[in-house]
């Protein structure tokens, strides 16, 4: 995408969230346009006065060029609300992120995608339930998505990478290496990448994890799934308001049951007051959702190609590594050509590349 650069500048001005990118996006040509627009075309695309002004002197800040060198410094991937692989989920909520930063890989079978969240401050009870509930979520072929918090979060991650599942975490700041918050769980968040998972943020690198980026951060964890499972969460827990998220989408909310004596049951008992689903195992989760059949359909899932090229290529992989020089030669397309190929198809999902130019296929 040759605008790419500037969806991502734009994005580095913080006051352009989803509604104002829709209005700059409907009203310029192109996002370049947008980008280096006067005050009176912002103005006329929507934008308020005051905001186009203040754009219009941060912008001498951002230098497209140079974020994007910054972002393949750290192996740092974008997909845009544009893009036939951004996560359908996520794209059915109201205002979703118009582009996500992103370490690993999104697959199809991340539409099969459960949040699980929860308190810092878990029990032995919450930390027990967590493993046993995502262990067999796992097993079952479900993506499972958490916020990389300490607690209930880094369980449900540690456990589902354990199993040899998926895992997504959203972050609240930047998922470049000197802004991964907290800064304990980094080993976690490159245990998910190297198992097939991904960090995602749509926070530009560098952002660093503010205490209001985290109820936006919330809607995207309940926004890629379909329902939402809180363990332990207190009375101001940000867990329920990723349950409030959930309900909100349209999504299921599970609810695990507890102690009236401890705190940390207050915010899972207070939902199933309100109506959300008991469960007390991961059956339960699956059949509410009709999941049942999930497990079949992502084991027979096929990596599709959709060009020549990609077919050629794709026949050419397995799960044993291959080196781009060998793809060329064997393909007898030019490097050019195999090069564009090989990064669509690893932006896909389809393919890693597992350094050294050497690359397998994803699944």
């Amino acid at each position: 995408m040759s605008d790419l650069k500037y969806w991502i500048a734009i994005n580095h001005f913080q006051k352009f969230g989803p509604a104002r990118f829709k209005k700059l996006k409907n009203y310029f040509s192109n996002l370049k346009h947008a980008f280096e627009a006067s005050i009176g075309e912002l103005t006329q695309a929507g934008i308020e006065q005051n905001i186009a002004e203040e754009f219009t002197v941060e912008r001498v800040k951002i230098n497209p060029d140079e974020i994007i060198e910054k972002l393949n410094n750290e192996n740092i991937k974008v997909v845009t609300s544009d893009d036939n692989f951004y996560p359908k989920l996520l794209s059915e909520i109201h205002k979703p992120p118009f582009l996500l930063y992103y370490k690993g890989n999104f697959e199809q079978k991340d539409e099969f995608s459960l949040a699980v969240v929860g308190t810092r401050k878990h029990t032995h009870y919450g930390k027990q339930a967590t493993e046993h509930i995502v262990r067999d979520l796992t097993l079952n072929g479900l993506t499972i998505v958490s916020g990389l918090a300490l607690g209930i979060d880094t369980i449900a991650h540690l456990t589902t990478v354990n199993a040899g599942g998926r895992t997504i975490a959203v972050l609240g700041s930047g998922i470049d290496n000197q802004s991964i918050y907290p800064s304990v769980n980094r080993y976690l968040a490159d245990k998910i990448i190297d198992s097939g998972g991904a960090i995602i943020s749509e926070f530009p690198p560098g952002t660093l994890p503010l205490k209001y980026n985290f109820p936006q951060r919330n809607r995207i964890i309940s926004g890629l799934s379909l329902g939402t499972l809180v363990i332990e969460a207190g009375e101001k827990s940000g867990a329920l308001i990723t349950a409030f998220c959930s309900l909100e989408q349209n999504r299921e909310v599970f609810a695990l049951p507890g102690s009236i004596y401890s705190p940390g049951s207050y915010g899972p008992n207070k939902l199933i007051k309100q109506g959300a689903n008991v469960i007390v195992n991961a059956n339960d989760i699956i059949e509410t959702l009709n999941l049942t059949q999930a497990t079949v359909y992502i084991k027979n899932k096929k990596i599709i190609p959709e060009s020549k090229e990609e077919e050629e290529i794709i026949a050419l992989l397995s799960h044993e590594p291959i080196y781009i020089d060998s793809i060329i030669q064997s393909t007898r397309m030019p490097a050019s050509t195999v090069n564009s190929a090989l990064t669509v198809m690893e932006m896909k999902g389809m393919i890693k590349n597992l350094g050294g130019m050497q690359y397998v296929l994803a699944r």
